[in-house]
């Protein structure tokens, strides 16, 4: 998810003036998603306490933006599930109804959510942590975040910009509990690019040295994501998954179940290629969905989207990005 950066670009080719005219309205849009997001992230600071559920605290930032963003169907509303990972989690948890997760004064969460307007993504993200003691972790994420944005431009190698987020993040140490450790980048979590109702566009934004000579080019919007570890600087797929997405490549794909068919035809309307979790369906009053939900993921029309935790679960991990930044 999560995080926003930088890289709003014309392209010079074809007709500058119809290229133009797209380009501010593509910008006006994402300007708005960007108001209306700041708006969300300041009235949610202001309510987060230990022995909040989970859920509820879900539901009342997405009914905050559903409100502000004057959600509409396909044309404005929510632009993916709202991920609170917790501590070893590193990304794509959301709580499926039911769940009473509670949150706690040690815990470190990475709030991420977006917003879209006739498809174009904003993605932000901010890390909680009521405790003190993992404020260092905070700012070497933050700090990271900062220097990618910077690093980012037309023509600037991908994996330039992960080396400087790598040397930022990793100059930083945090005591935890009477023992020092090293900030560490997780190697296989990265940045992205951002497309229309595509979240993930196809280009990945590294936060370690080395990796693709790929550029960034005009025209592309840029999510600029930092991971920042106590531990090993790996994490792995696991848990029960809670993010789903239409996949963008996909085609027709005959299905013979009929609640498949019709859980899809749900899913194109509501959401086309967003992503979603469960809470979602059950918002639409979908019931006894399941097996129709695992026969569109069998068949590769719907990607699970599943929690990314780190190994050694005694070590907390911390997502940040909270920048929006446009290049143009």
């Amino acid at each position: 998810m999560p995080v926003i950066s930088g890289g709003v670009h014309l392209k010079k080719s074809g007709s500058w003036s119809a290229l133009k005219n797209q380009f501010i309205i593509q910008f006006a849009k994402q300007q708005k998603s960007i108001a209306r997001l700041q708006l969300v992230r300041k009235y949610i600071k202001s309510i987060l306490k230990p022995g909040m559920l989970m859920t509820d605290l879900c539901e009342t930032l997405e009914n905050t933006v559903r409100k502000l963003i004057s959600e509409n169907g396909l044309q404005a509303g929510i632009a993916f599930p709202t991920g609170c990972s917790l501590n070893w989690v590193a990304a794509h948890w959301t709580p499926n109804s039911g769940d009473k997760t509670v949150l706690q004064y040690d815990d470190v969460m990475k709030l991420d959510f977006g917003t879209h307007i006739d498809g174009h993504i904003v993605d932000c993200a901010f890390t909680v942590a009521f405790n003190p003691m993992f404020d260092p972790l905070l700012e070497a994420s933050r700090e990271a975040t900062n220097t990618g944005i910077k690093e980012s431009g037309i023509d600037v190698r991908l994996c330039d910009v992960g080396a400087a987020i790598q040397e930022v993040m990793e100059s930083y140490e945090v005591e935890i509990n009477g023992k020092v450790f090293q900030v560490k980048s997780i190697r296989n979590l990265n940045g992205h690019s951002i497309g229309s109702y595509q979240i993930h566009a196809g280009k990945s934004v590294p936060i370690v040295k080395g990796g693709e000579q790929t550029k960034m080019e005009e025209g592309e919007f840029f999510a600029i994501e930092t991971f920042a570890s106590t531990g090993k600087g790996y994490v792995r797929e696991d848990l029960e998954c809670s993010h789903y997405m239409k996949n963008f490549e996909v085609g027709h794909i005959p299905l013979r179940l009929p609640r498949a068919k019709q859980l899809l035809a749900t899913i194109n309307k509501n959401f086309s290629t967003l992503a979603f979790c469960r809470r979602y369906l059950d918002r639409l009053g979908e019931t006894k969905y399941l097996m129709a939900l695992k026969n569109l993921c069998d068949s590769g029309i719907v990607q699970l989207r599943v929690p990314q935790y780190f190994q050694l679960l005694n070590f907390p991990i911390l997502e940040i990005g909270y920048h929006v930044h446009s290049d143009v």
